[in-house]
């Protein structure tokens, strides 16, 4: 495995590092890339999330800190200098394989500083039940991104404060605070994050690369799209119908408009992983009347799972009626 270095040493905005990941995947030559970055103060969601259902925008704002997108699935994360970002690129197309073997790799480096470290869930890894890091996936062209939080030492009560969880989430884990299923690896370990850090490049990595100056200008010029108002914040429409509900999928919501019970809007949002096109599905739901049986026809002719992880049509009519 490659690790990517910059050449600077400046603290970038968090959209910065998204577009160095569809930069290597879109023009390095096909091999497994990885690098680590940190960010000042940040709330990160996912490409399907509404901001006001994940975010406390009073708080954010009144602090100063920063929102961005990302074009993975997964839920909200936040993230300041203390909290380690791990970004990994590679050719193999294969969800289940390429989470079980980095995320694998990743729970053995911690293991080998003496950390009961397990991966568990959809995505996390776990220190002794708790958790330190959650990673999401996605596609660009023909390449597998990984990317995730390593909590190091990061300030429990500003991320409590920053991120509004859903409800939802909560009433189905039982949880009642951010603190009770979070850790810090600073913890646990007694080196410090810039020790970590070297670390766990030579035990993942065995060859580097650095940025040229031109590298830089063509990322920063994907990272103008992750910047825009309609890529922050254009899901956020208002509908006059909002369905939501926890299944094996993840958090999933949905907003509908209506006129005459007859689907003119459908918008699904949550923190699932999408393996398909969801325009492309919703797109079968509208002009048709907002009743169970109208869906049941056309989910008869439709594998919801090759479009989002875990998705049945079962739990997708739950959720609905």
């Amino acid at each position: 495995m490659k690790y990517i270095n910059y050449p600077f040493n400046d603290i970038k905005r968090l959209s910065f590092y998204l577009a160095t990941e569809e930069y290597l995947a879109l023009n390095f030559p096909k091999d497994e890339y990885f690098f680590m970055w940190q960010v000042n103060p940040s709330v990160i969601f996912g490409r399907n999330q509404l901001i006001e259902n994940e975010v406390n925008l009073p708080y954010v704002r009144e602090n100063n800190i920063l929102m961005y997108r990302r074009k993975s699935g997964g839920g909200c994360v936040y993230s300041d200098f203390s909290n380690i970002m791990f970004s990994f690129i590679t050719p193999n197309f294969n969800k289940d394989f390429v989470f079980d073997n980095y995320l694998g790799q990743v729970v053995k480096i911690l293991q080998s500083l003496g950390l009961n470290a397990e991966f568990s869930g959809r995505n996390d890894i776990l220190i002794d039940g708790m958790k330190v890091s959650g990673n999401a996936f996605y596609k660009v062209k023909d390449r597998s991104i990984v990317h995730g939080t390593m909590l190091f030492a990061t300030d429990f009560s500003v991320m409590a404060k920053a991120i509004t969880p859903v409800t939802a989430k909560l009433e189905s884990k039982g949880i009642d605070s951010v603190r009770k299923r979070v850790t810090n690896l600073s913890d646990h370990l007694k080196i410090d994050i810039e020790t970590f850090k070297q670390y766990v490049k030579n035990n993942l990595c065995n060859e580097y690369l650095t940025l040229s100056d031109d590298d830089i200008k063509k990322i920063e010029i994907i990272e103008s799209e992750y910047l825009t108002e309609e890529f922050v914040f254009g899901k956020n429409p208002g509908y006059s119908v909002i369905k939501s509900g926890y299944v094996k999928a993840g958090y999933v919501e949905f907003r509908i408009e209506l006129k005459n019970n007859i689907i003119k809007k459908i918008n699904m949002m949550g923190d699932y992983f999408l393996f398909g096109d969801q325009d492309e599905l919703l797109k079968r739901f509208i002009n048709i009347k907002y009743e169970k049986s109208s869906f049941e026809l056309i989910l008869s002719s439709i594998r919801l799972e090759d479009y989002v992880m875990n998705l049945t049509n079962e739990d997708f009519l739950k959720i609905l009626f």
